[in-house]
């Protein structure tokens, strides 16, 4: 019997990657591809979905290249929340003042719409009690408003279909206009069995998406990995180098995908303090670009300042909170790039090239355990320099997108050995954000006794080791690496029918890789270390109010 194969396909920020997984989980073949990002102003973010969408069938078929397109089952796609804008016909829209209809996608960490979003906060419509009590300006409400209120003749006359952009890439594929439950639940504030609420539009001036029941932003709605329509549509598949109606699953957000990847292995024979427990004791990050905070629960529990509970939006008939941090991987670059002796750490990667897997952040890892005594960990050189990591605002708990970034503890000295302290700093500081969600979730009725770890930064093992060691909870990392292209393929397999369900395909095809378990010696470091972080906190809203008097 031959083998058969599932697809994941994860639109990521910058990129679009591919994988071809089997029955069991394990990845056969990945590809990936850029894609562009523009900034037409301070703030605005936009993509193409046209370039998108190409360059998720080059990625396809680059991973399905030598195998019978009878063999390929089923194929499920993930994205992040950007917002893709269609007229009547199924074109383009223009997001930006500049006008060029193919940049119809307004990204996820567009801020533009922060002021509608305050407004839409003030409001105080109930539906904001699952975003945490606040409308962030990452959610499509308050980019809608925005663009009727700056984009009207341009855009938001012309509009005719708003997709999140995993709907706009399960509808690419199979022509149906349902929407997953993920998307709408975590981004819209739809709340199922209920549905839209017509109040909260009306409310903030946005009545017109109610014509012919909300067919703009979406009538029909399924859980994730539902089949959608009869598969791939000729078109689809010719683009794709698939066979016409090839299973597609209803699609998920990307951070999201990375927890069906990681959230539901099996984990007996590792000693976990959440083998024999529900799934409910367990949260796993998606760390990237940003940061994503999943943690779900049998019963509703409503987070202060962490969106959610959303129900069925990840595992259908559970409930899902979302924490999150805006920017990680990117603030991290951000740190390491913009310091002065950024150029000479390129320098000295430059000449150890022939040691196998070498780039600036294993360099910085080493050279931080050498600046290490061999009796202390590298965790004590943070004690004296101190960040406070929300650059791109605080997206959970604290939802206020006014919130800057601050480092405490600076001298004049701009050394390598100074740069990788900063580094050092920076990651305790996410670890720490990372802790102050889990505070929060505490208080609220969670009980989170391990943490599963996936994306980009888990690949660094300084930052998964500060992650349990300032958390104290042991930290799995999946067997696959690339568990968000693990948990698109899920969607495709629940999609073909060959699992019954979310929860059967997550235990069958997420595997744990390895264990980190925190390190007791450096607790009591950082519990003062978390003292500091909430006081810079305090001053920096302390500082806020002194300068807003008059």
């Amino acid at each position: 019997m031959a083998e058969v194969f599932y697809v994941g396909v994860d639109v990521g920020t910058a990129s679009v990657r591919a994988a071809l997984v089997t029955r069991e989980g394990l990845l056969k073949s990945t590809a990936q591809e850029p894609i562009g990002i523009w900034e037409p102003e301070s703030d605005h973010y936009v993509q193409s979905s046209t370039e998108i969408w190409e360059k998720c069938c080059t990625v396809v078929k680059k991973v399905t290249h030598g195998v019978e397109k009878s063999q390929i089952r089923g194929i499920g796609f993930d994205a992040t929340c950007s917002l893709v804008v269609l007229d009547q016909s199924f074109q383009p829209v223009p997001v930006s003042q500049e006008g060029d209809p193919q940049r119809n996608v307004v990204m996820w960490m567009d801020h533009r719409a922060t002021e509608q979003a305050d407004r839409i906060t003030k409001n105080g419509h109930r539906v904001l009690s699952r975003v945490g009590g606040v409308m962030s300006p990452e959610m499509q409400p308050p980019k809608l408003l925005w663009l009727k209120e700056n984009l009207k003749e341009s855009c938001w006359n012309k509009a005719s279909h708003f997709f999140d952009l995993p709907d706009f890439l399960s509808w690419k594929a199979s022509g149906s206009l349902t929407r997953s439950l993920c998307t709408l639940v975590c981004k819209w504030t739809y709340c199922p069995p209920e549905g839209w609420d017509a109040s909260f539009w009306t409310s903030i001036g946005l009545d017109d998406l109610l014509e012919n029941n909300f067919s703009k932003i979406g009538s029909v709605t399924c859980p994730p990995g539902s089949p959608l329509g009869e598969g791939l549509t000729q078109e689809a598949a010719a683009d794709l180098g698939l066979d016409p109606g090839t299973a597609v699953g209803a699609s998920l957000i990307d951070a999201h995908a990375g927890g069906l990847g990681v959230i539901g292995a099996d984990v007996k024979g590792f000693h976990l303090p959440c083998e024999g427990q529900p799934i409910t004791a367990r949260m796993a990050l998606i760390c990237g670009t940003s940061t994503c905070h999943m943690a779900i629960s049998e019963q509703p529990r409503f987070v202060p300042g962490v969106w959610g509970p959303y129900l069925s939006a990840m595992v259908p008939g559970l409930w899902l909170n979302e924490g999150g941090q805006s920017v990680t991987g990117r603030l991290i670059d951000h740190m390491v790039k913009g310091h002065t002796a950024y150029t000479q750490l390129q320098e000295q990667v430059q000449q150890r090239l022939p040691f196998a897997g070498e780039n600036i952040y294993s360099y910085l890892n080493n050279h931080l355990s050498s600046m290490a005594n061999s009796c202390s960990a590298v965790d004590l050189l943070g004690s004296s320099l101190h960040v406070w990591p929300d650059f791109h605002g605080n997206r959970s708990p604290l939802a206020d997108p006014t919130l800057k970034g601050m480092v405490v503890g600076l001298s004049l000295s701009q050394t390598l050995d100074d740069l990788a302290l900063l580094y050092l700093a920076t990651m305790q500081a996410l670890a720490l954000g990372t802790l102050h969600i889990l505070e929060a979730m505490k208080e609220a009725g969670h009980e989170i006794r391990t943490l599963f770890l996936c994306g980009g930064l888990s690949k660094n093992n300084l930052f998964v080791q500060i992650h349990a060691n300032t958390t104290g909870l042991p930290v799995v990392l999946p067997d696959q690496t690339e568990a968000v292209l693990v948990g698109a393929a899920v969607l495709g397999a629940c999609a073909s029918r060959h699992y019954s369900s979310i929860q059967e395909a997550m235990e069958k095809m997420a595997k744990v890789g390895k264990v980190v378990q925190p390190d007791i010696e450096v607790q009591s470091f950082y519990e003062r270390k978390y003292k500091v972080f909430l006081r810079l906190l305090a001053h920096q809203r302390e500082c806020q109010a002194l300068m807003s008097q008059r």
